[in-house]
Order: C-alpha cells, then structure tokens, then sequence
C-alpha cells in the first residue's frame, strides 16, 4: 500500500501500527522527503499534493518498479492525489471530482442542492465580493467559512453587518485576498458527526457521534465527541439515511466518510459538512472494532480488499475531547497529567504540542492542544470522565514574543 501522509499529520504513527498488525507493506508518500529516505529505497516517496498531475506521474513511476494494490490517504491534503493515482492505475477509488467537490465547500453546496439533501441555505462570495451583501440577502445570524479549510479554520458566526465586515477581514488575513468565501445561514440545535465506509457506493455507518458541547459561536471550537448516539431511534435511522443520500449526491463510492449534521428541534436534519476521510486529529482512537480492533485497520483492510468480517463498533461507550487552545502565546506548562490519567474511564491522554512551541486559538489556528481518551458502561459516564479529566489538567501559555511576559492561564 501508499499511504500519503502529509509531514504534518497526527495520523501516521496509527495507521502504520495498523498496517503492522494486519502484515501490509507500506510505502510512504509525503510532500517532502523523509529523514531515513536514503536507507528506505522505495519504501519512501516524494509525493508533490498541491501537483496532482506531477504526483500521479511519481506514484504510476514507482508503481511500474514495485507495484501496490492501493493508494490511501489519511488527511485532506492527499485526497485528491489518491483517486487521481488510483484512477489511473485502474484501482477501486472515488471518482476524483467526487473528492474535489469535498475539498470545496461550495461545490459541496451545490451538489447537494441539486440532489435536494438538508442543508443551510448560503451563497457563495467571490474575492471581489462582499460578505455582508451575502448575509444580508440569507438573513443574520449567518457563518462565514473559506471554501478550502478544515477544523473550523477561518469559520466565523456573525449576527449583524459589522460583525460580517469584521469577519471578512479576518478569515482574509487568514487565508488570502484569492480565496472564495461561503456564507450559510446559523442552523441552531444539537450537532453529531458520523463515521462511515464506503463499499461500490453503499455506506455503512460505523458510528454516530454526539457533541455534547454547544456549538454556536463565534467561533466553532469541537470538544467532546461520545458514540453510541443518545438521538432517539428514529433521529438516528434518519441521520444514516441523509448521509447515504449525502454521499450519493456527491458521488462517492469507496472508503472513509466523515459527516456533520445540525439536528433542529423537530428531528429536522440539515447537513453541514461531508468529507471523504476518517475523523480527524487522534479522535479514531475512541473507536474500537471487534475485539480491539482500530479504526485505521478497518480502513486499510477495506482498501487492500482484506473484507471487514462482519466487524462491529465494540458495545461499550467511548469518546474523545479534543482540548481547544484558549488563548494565544507559548505553551509553558501543562500539568496535571497523571490525576487527569487516574479518573475513572479515561483511558489517555495525549498533549500534541510540545512545551515551548507556539499555540494559535481558532479561528486562525489549525491544531488542538491535545485529547482525552474514555470509555465505560454509557455515555454519560464517559461524557463525565472526560469532562473531570480536563478539569484536572492546568495549561499555562505564556504571552506571545514581544508582548508583556506575565502568564496568562487558560480559562475552562
């Protein structure tokens, strides 16, 4: 298998361990060269993603010297390299302008309007545009989103006219005069996210997460995510029954699906976000299969043609909080770490920036400070453990170069 992995992931430490346990050879694709490269042969490859013409030329050159069975990418920043290279070498892949419309949320928009699925009502800003005329015409409270970001990057709620000015200058500085904005319409209510696979068109839902922690502003920091669901049956037949049409919409057909809903007071359904990758960060790790069986291994065994065996998510509870940057600076202390380790259900925790680097809050920021892992008998309980496992953590940054020195705490 070639397995893109962007130099910048969490992923590649859990997907090669997966590879490892179920016996795939992995070649590595990244954007720049590795470290060991020269004693790895073909087993390291330089793989130009921003160039997906020049990629696939690379990827077709090594599959001729040593051929692999699939192509995978973990992050958003190789999707389109891996069906592109998949295509072309006659694999089982989405179409890759299935996976473009993914990596644009305004041709997300318009392919699942013109197949009538759930969503907010927006309009698409170009760069010579304004986003309050855009607001204006939808109605306030709106959010204002880059077209090519992930995370909740540059994601901005606004609720009048100065508001959507002062955000439009934001999200610019952070992504450029060039780039194409979106303004949807708020969609109040609870949010889940689902995880799902992909097989000859048919999705098969792994899991449906809640998040428990509201999500309306102004800027849209994710936290907690606990599986199974607490949605009413039917909410959730109805949440699996959107995101195959969702998928449908956009045309994909093969591998891993992440997707985002509003559920509205009356059950109603608006779908905010599809895209054609796992969950992201380190939040796989609260999924477990069979008899512990990862996430990454489903997806590898789905791509190599192993078959799943009629894998299940396991029956217990789990769940994962992401834990938000509060405050920008220089990360000098986190501490904590073992009481936060010794609560009842948490099961890790990982902090995934080091002591001394840079921290940047959303919605300039692109990075989580670290995760809380759980697991126990329901979700409460595990909603419960993460919740006292932050709260024993004490996360100090310090004041950005060049400003006052005096620490500033993060507030919970």
């Amino acid at each position: 298998m070639l397995l893109i992995l962007p130099t910048d992931t969490y992923r590649a430490a859990d997907f090669l361990a997966a590879a490892s346990r179920l016996d795939v050879d992995v070649i590595v694709g990244s954007e720049r060269r590795q470290m060991m490269a020269a004693s790895m042969g073909d087993r390291a490859v330089v793989v130009p993603m921003g160039d997906v013409d020049a990629a696939v030329g690379i990827i077709a050159a090594l599959h001729e010297r040593r051929p692999v069975d699939a192509v995978l990418a973990v992050d958003d920043q190789g999707l389109m390299v891996a069906a592109a290279a998949s295509e072309h070498l006659g694999m089982t892949h989405n179409p890759p302008a299935s996976v473009a419309a993914t990596r644009d949320k305004a041709a997300l928009r318009a392919r699942l309007a013109a197949s009538s699925v759930p969503q907010p009502d927006y309009r698409v800003v170009q760069p010579d545009g304004r986003i309050s005329n855009a607001a204006a015409e939808i109605g306030y409270p709106c959010v204002v989103k880059p077209v090519s970001r992930s995370g909740s990057q540059g994601v901005i709620r606004v609720d009048d006219r100065a508001q959507a000015v002062a955000a439009e200058d934001r999200i610019r500085s952070i992504v450029g005069a060039s780039e194409t904005l979106l303004v949807e319409r708020f969609v109040p209510g609870a949010e889940v996210a689902v995880e799902g696979l992909l097989g000859g068109g048919t999705l098969e839902v792994l899991a449906v997460f809640d998040k428990p922690d509201p999500l309306d502003g102004p800027f849209f920091e994710e936290t907690i995510y606990v599986t199974p669901s607490r949605q009413p049956p039917p909410v959730l037949a109805a949440v699996e029954a959107t995101v195959a049409s969702a998928t449908a919409a956009l045309g994909l057909r093969e591998g891993p699906v992440h997707a985002e809903l509003r559920i509205g007071p009356r059950g109603e359904l608006t779908v905010l976000e599809v895209a054609a990758r796992s969950i992201g960060g380190l939040c796989a790790r609260a999924l477990r299969f069979g008899v512990g069986v990862s996430l990454e291994e489903v997806i590898i065994r789905h791509a190599v043609g192993a078959g799943l065996d009629g894998l299940r998510r396991e029956t217990q509870a789990s769940g994962v909080m992401m834990l938000p940057i509060r405050s920008a600076g220089v990360l000098e202390r986190v501490s904590g770490l073992n009481d936060a380790r010794s609560v009842d259900g948490v099961a890790g925790v990982e902090i995934s920036i080091p002591v001394g680097r840079p921290v940047v809050p959303l919605p300039e920021g692109d990075r989580y400070l670290g995760f809380i892992f759980a697991s126990g008998s329901d979700p409460a309980d595990v909603e419960l453990a993460l919740r006292r496992a932050e709260a024993s953590l004490d996360i100090v940054v310090g004041a950005p170069p060049g400003l006052a020195t005096s620490d500033r705490r993060l507030e919970r």
